[in-house]
């Protein structure tokens, strides 16, 4: 059954095509939300953010509007989050204070420019090259796990350690990360 069928269904009162339709959703909302650092917070509080778009989404979609189930979703997700980002600016959350995208996301509209394009994406392998210099091996696996959408259990499981050492080293991590993005912007 496709997305814009379910989410018909959905909204004439269907609970499990609406259930569906947040399963099928749950892990490129998590790809998004893992773009964004929070000081004092995870990236699960915005994942949920996300979801809660999801679920907007499926309440709000009409197919005349000319756009896919899948693109609108994104879309209600997406700005979920970033309105969540920008309430911390505010104060509102304090757990959501300093969320700063760590790459731009593969469900951003795309680049019409080849040339800045390109420029993206070896900008993007260099910041990786020096995440690789200059965290520690366990650091770096941990966060491109992570990055990669894995949860803490998965990337344990992965890693062969315990869950506590994979968040311990994830953590590490955001704090190099976000002390390399501040000395860039400075």
């Amino acid at each position: 059954m496709t997305d814009e069928q379910l989410a018909a269904l959905a909204r004439a009162g269907d609970a499990q095509a609406a259930e569906r339709l947040l399963e099928r959703y749950k892990n490129a909302v998590r790809s998004i939300a893992r773009n964004y650092f929070l000081a004092g917070g995870d990236a699960e509080d915005l994942a949920q953010e996300g979801m809660i778009g999801v679920y907007g989404a499926i309440a709000s979609y009409r197919e005349e509007g000319g756009m896919s189930f899948k693109n609108f979703a994104y879309l209600c997700a997406h700005r979920r989050i970033l309105g969540a980002v920008r309430g911390a600016s505010r104060k509102k959350h304090a757990p959501l204070n300093g969320a700063v995208p760590l790459f731009e996301t593969e469900y951003a509209p795309a680049e019409h420019d080849p040339e800045a394009a390109l420029i993206s994406v070896e900008e993007r392998e260099e910041f990786l090259r020096l995440l690789e210099k200059t965290l520690s091996p366990a650091e770096y696996g941990a966060l491109r796990l992570y990055m990669d959408g894995l949860s803490i259990a998965e990337i344990a499981a992965r890693r062969g350690g315990s869950e506590k050492s994979s968040e311990n080293a994830v953590q590490r991590a955001k704090a190099k990360v976000r002390a390399l993005l501040a000395a860039r912007r400075q």
